[in-house]
Parts: C-alpha cells; sequence; structure tokens
C-alpha cells in the first residue's frame, strides 16, 4: 500500500515508521507544524511538534531512505483544537485538546489530504489496533500493552477513518522494547523522552495561559450549602476536581480538604465540597460518535452493557448506556445515557467519555453533564 508516515518526532512514530517499510509499504514520512507560537520553538519545550520534533522526524526518514515532507496544518489546529479549548474553558467545561487534535487533525485534515494525494493509510505510532471483522469492517481494540494503550484518545475515529488508519505497534508488550528496537535500528530518538503536556502551553501553566485569552473576573467560592467560604479571581481558571490553589478563607468544619464539585460560568461561581460529593454515577454525553459500525442496541435504542474511561489513563468502570436521538432545526443527534456501577470522581463536563465491550472501543462523547443519583442538587 502507499502509507503516509505522521511522524511526530519521538521514537514510537520512527519505530511505526520503521515497520511499515519494513513490511513492503510504500512510504512516504510528513511531520505537521501545527503551532506557530514562540513558546513552542524553543530547545526544552514539553510539548510536541517543536522545531527539535522536526529536526528528529527528518533524520528519522533519512536513515529510514523515505521522503519527508513538513505540512503547515497550524491555521486549522489554531480553529479546530486551540480556539476550542479556550471557548470550551470559557463555557466552564474542560476539553480534551489531544482528543480534539486526533479527530480533527490527524485523523480528518491529515487522512483527507493523504487520501486525495493517493495514499491508501495514514500510519501513526498510536498504541491501539485496528481489527477487521468477519465481514469486513474495522474495529478500534487496546493495544497488547494496556499500560500504554492510546485507544482512548482515539475513540473519536469513524468507521471510514478506521479503513485507513495503521498502527504498527498495535501488538508491541512495552515502550521499552520499541525504545530497544530504534536504537537497534540507528534511530537516533532511541532515548528521546515522551512529550507531555498540552503541546500550545509548553510551560505547562494552563492557567496563566487562559487568563491571557479569557477575561477573567472576580467571584465567589461557595460550599455544597450555599455559604460563602472564599473567592477567586476567574472561574474558568478551575477544574472539577481540583484541590490545589482555591486559597479558601474558611476552613471546612471537620478540618479535611475541599475539592472543586462545579463551576458556573454564568453566575461566575466555584463550588467546593468534601472529596465523597465529587463520586458521580450518571453521565449525560453529546457529540457522540462510533469507532467502527455501531452495535446493533444503538439503532433500537436498547440498554447495553460496557466499561466507561473518563480519561486517557484512567479505570473503566463497568457501565449501562443507551442512546436517544433528539431532532431540531439541525437534523437528528444522537444523545449517550451511561450509569455508572461504580462511581468515579472528577468527572466534568467537557471531559471525553470513551464506551468499550472487552479490548473493543465502541464509541465516544462529549461529556454533557454528569451527576450522582444519591447526591442532591448543589445550590
Amino acid at each position: 500500500m502507499r502509507v503516509l508516515a505522521a511522524m511526530s518526532g519521538g521514537v514510537d512514530s520512527a519505530v511505526a515508521a520503521a515497520r511499515a517499510v519494513d513490511a513492503g509499504h510504500d512510504v512516504v514520512g510528513v511531520h505537521l507544524a501545527l503551532s506557530r507560537m514562540p513558546g513552542t520553538l524553543r530547545t526544552g519545550s514539553r510539548g510536541c511538534c517543536t522545531v527539535e520534533d522536526s529536526n528528529d522526524a527528518w533524520r528519522a526518514c533519512d536513515l529510514l531512505g523515505i521522503p519527508y515532507y513538513v505540512w503547515d496544518f497550524s491555521e486549522r489546529f489554531k480553529e479546530d483544537v486551540v480556539q476550542d479549548f479556550i471557548d470550551e474553558y470559557a463555557a466552564g467545561r474542560t476539553p480534551n485538546p489531544c482528543m480534539r487534535c486526533n479527530e480533527r487533525i490527524k485523523f480528518a485534515a491529515l487522512l483527507e489530504k493523504a487520501i486525495a494525494l493517493g495514499f491508501d493509510a495514514v500510519c501513526t505510532g498510536h498504541y491501539a489496533k485496528v481489527i477487521t471483522d468477519a465481514d469486513g469492517n474495522p474495529e478500534l481494540h487496546r493495544a497488547a500493552d494496556w499500560a500504554k494503550d492510546q485507544s482512548y484518545v482515539l475513540g473519536v475515529l469513524t468507521h471510514e477513518q478506521l479503513k485507513h488508519s495503521m498502527f504498527p505497534l498495535a501488538d508491541t508488550p512495552s515502550k521499552a522494547e520499541v525504545r530497544a528496537e530504534a536504537e537497534a535500528r540507528g534511530l537516533s530518538v532511541a532515548k528521546k523522552p515522551d512529550s507531555h503536556d498540552i503541546c500550545f502551553i509548553p510551560d505547562g501553566d494552563t492557567a496563566g495561559w487562559l487568563a491571557e485569552k479569557i477575561e477573567m473576573t472576580d467571584g465567589d467560592v461557595v460550599d455544597e450549602t450555599g455559604a460563602k467560604v472564599g473567592g477567586h479571581t476567574g472561574s474558568n481558571q478551575f477544574t472539577v476536581g481540583q484541590r490545589r490553589g482555591l486559597k479558601l478563607g474558611t476552613p471546612a468544619a471537620d478540618g479535611k480538604p475541599r475539592f472543586v464539585l462545579e463551576i458556573r460560568p454564568k453566575e461566575n461561581k466555584v463550588i467546593v465540597g468534601p472529596h465523597a460529593l465529587l463520586a458521580i454515577d450518571s453521565i449525560q454525553g453529546i457529540k457522540v460518535s462510533w469507532a467502527g459500525l455501531p452495535i446493533a442496541e444503538v439503532a433500537t435504542g436498547e440498554e447495553f452493557d460496557c466499561y466507561a474511561q473518563v480519561r486517557a489513563h484512567g479505570d473503566p468502570v463497568p457501565a449501562r448506556a443507551f442512546i436517544t436521538e433528539e431532532t431540531d432545526d439541525g437534523g437528528t443527534r444522537q444523545q449517550l445515557h451511561v450509569t455508572l456501577v461504580e462511581p468515579l470522581r472528577g468527572v466534568a463536563p467537557g471531559q471525553t467519555i470513551v464506551l468499550y465491550q472487552g479490548s473493543r472501543v465502541l464509541g465516544q462523547a462529549t461529556i454533557d453533564t454528569a451527576r450522582s443519583l444519591a447526591r442532591p442538587d448543589l445550590p
């Protein structure tokens, strides 16, 4: 096949491209230039997609003997990922920019351009697996190494996108083996540290970065009874589950720490309370998509058993789910309803919930509301 290898400049994408070459595919490497923000151009930046990453990707392609290109997707990245991140925080939600990047850049814009240029598939260094069922339909599954599994952040991929996705690291038992293979191949990125933090906030100061993008206004911090216990300089800088940095003037009666339970940007109010009140067992999701063909219960609206995961490295918990449809002038939209058998803590609107059956990813939704069936509504 003609394969476009997305080269991030890290060890995973380099080894994935090498394996695609070994498999006999006609491989071309491409690095995505996603950000023109000055902080991402400095040596030592902790995110991905830096100038140094571009150079590392070029060196890997040169060693593998494959063509190398840099594609400038910075304007689309700014609109579809960075601005979305700002808008979501401004609305009091907690977004996942990596999900949006995979959805709108790496497996939408990139794949669209790749197919237009005659490529059959896009190859990445993600730890996940595509399995074809008896009828030839693709399914997304967890990788062999669950500790490195990245199927959660790929849960936004559609049936058509999975048809053209290639993950050569799917069956690799550990990251250590990938690094050892890279070293044996002579790849300079063999010992390169993994990227972390949000790529367009290279210093890791999300609150400080948002303060420059969103108008912050002083407001109240109240407890679960509605009593004022402190103040803040902008509700948008908080996230559900947050404990540090609350700077409360009134201690809790029991002396125990308080956590952010809810953010209400329209009221400019932050609600805090004890850890026990973070427990969530009912979730409603919007912007639903299915990773491959949806299971039969989706069409009938029947409830089905599954596992739910709300963080990239979180533990999946048993759940029951069903789908409803709402119709308005904009068309018909699905809404996901999930009841968790085991409660989760720190679940926030804006996060992504991904559903599994066994190792298979069923689909995902953006969390619209998250509440406890046993807890009364907060004041």
